[in-house]
């Protein structure tokens, strides 16, 4: 059986911590900013963690075993 191939779409956008969370970075984020508040834009700049819906999902296409 051949080895797992890491998507690497998902490997460009996600990224794992030490604990084995998995951050990502928050939409909107990439023009338009004229109608964006200041407050919002330091808010868009911030790492978030996955929802716990979707992380399975990730750790299967970076070819994370699931720890939890």
């Amino acid at each position: 059986m051949p080895k797992m191939k890491t998507h690497r779409g998902a490997a460009k956008r996600f990224r794992v911590t030490g604990k084995g969370k998995i951050i990502r970075k928050k939409a909107y984020n990439s023009h338009l900013f004229s109608s964006k508040n200041a407050k919002r834009l330091r808010s868009l700049e911030k790492e978030v963690q996955v929802a716990p819906s979707d992380d399975a999902n990730v750790r299967k296409m970076l070819g994370i075993k699931n720890s939890k």
